[in-house]
Formats: structure tokens, C-alpha cells, sequence
């Protein structure tokens, strides 16, 4: 876990695209709101490293070719290359299809319910374009099939509710000691 805790000491700081707050807060959030939902570890992991991606450095991410931005809201296909990173370091395949698949449950969402459209942040909505804009049915029906599709839509429920500045969550230590057991075991 050293290696993803030097990646949120070099950029965890940084702001979360548009959102008042930095990349570490959103994490963090992000995976309070999942423990304090009772998910299992796996899960909370997954809630605490999804935007991992931003936080990659282009040397770990060479050669692939979705490496790109989105206009100053971070890294294009940054859930894929979260995804494939940790797959690398040993995390469960659940952790990575959380991952891979929780900007797929915006574009799902989005599809489904326009009600949730209009709940976005402004972040969210310039994004939204980079990444697909709404599903088409033929998508949805797909999404709806993953195996792990209700924790994904939970987990992007909990990505939009981690935006709150200042507010008091257990430190990296506790989530990246969690992480740790996770592939150690």
C-alpha cells in the first residue's frame, strides 16, 4: 500500500475537479459513507481508491492510448485505469468492477431516470460528456446485468454524496491499512 498512499501524498491535495474539496477528502468520504452503510471491506476499499485513476501518474499508465484529459476535470477513462492498476496489485476482481464500472452507473443513471440529470454538479455534467453522455437500452440492459451491479449504483451514490468540505473522517491510514488486508490475505 505504499504505493497508493505516495500517490494520494503527491496529489491528494489537489482539488476534485470543481468540487470543494481535494482528491483525499473525496476519498475519504466516499469510504466513511460505505462503512457507515455496513458494506463489506471490499466494498469500502473500492469506495475509497474509485478515482484512483486521477491520481496515476502518466508513467504508470505508458501506452495506453484513452490517456487524455477532460478539459481541467481529470484523467479520460480514469475508472478503467484505476481498475487495471489495482487488478495489477492484487485486488479482487469486485473491487475492480466497483471501480471500472461506477462512472457507467452515471451514465446508467442518467439514462434511467432523468430526475437524477438534474441532481448533478456541475462537474458532473461537463464530465458526463467525456465519458459517453447517457447509455442507449441496449447499454442498460448490459449494466443491468453485471454481477455486481447494485453495489455499483451504491457506490456512485456515495461518490456524489463525498463532496463536503471539512468534514471529519478516519484518516488514509485506517482505509490504506484496510486495503492492505485485502490483498495481503
Amino acid at each position: 500500500m505504499e504505493i497508493i498512499a505516495s500517490l494520494f501524498t503527491q496529489s491528494g491535495n489537489d482539488a476534485y475537479f470543481g468540487e470543494p474539496v481535494t482528491q483525499l477528502e473525496h476519498a475519504l468520504q466516499c469510504a466513511q459513507l460505505a462503512e457507515q452503510a455496513g458494506a463489506d471491506e471490499e466494498t469500502i476499499v473500492a469506495a475509497f481508491l474509485h478515482d484512483i485513476g486521477h491520481l496515476l501518474p502518466p508513467e504508470l499508465t505508458e501506452g495506453d492510448a484513452a490517456q487524455g484529459y477532460m478539459d481541467g476535470y481529470g484523467t479520460i477513462d480514469h475508472e478503467r485505469l484505476g481498475a487495471d492498476y489495482l487488478r495489477q496489485l492484487g485486488y479482487s476482481e469486485k473491487v475492480a468492477q466497483l471501480i471500472e464500472n461506477h462512472v457507467n452507473a452515471k451514465r446508467y443513471l442518467v439514462f434511467r431516470n432523468p430526475k437524477y440529470f438534474a441532481r448533478l454538479s456541475e462537474a458532473s455534467l461537463k464530465t458526463l460528456t467525456f465519458q459517453g453522455g447517457p447509455m442507449s437500452e441496449a447499454e442498460a440492459l448490459a449494466f443491468e446485468a453485471n454481477p455486481y451491479f447494485k453495489g455499483i449504483l451504491q457506490l456512485r451514490s456515495w461518490d456524489e454524496q463525498a463532496k463536503i468540505p471539512g468534514l471529519a473522517t478516519p484518516g488514509a491510514d485506517y482505509y490504506l491499512a484496510m486495503g492492505q488486508k485485502l490483498i495481503a490475505g
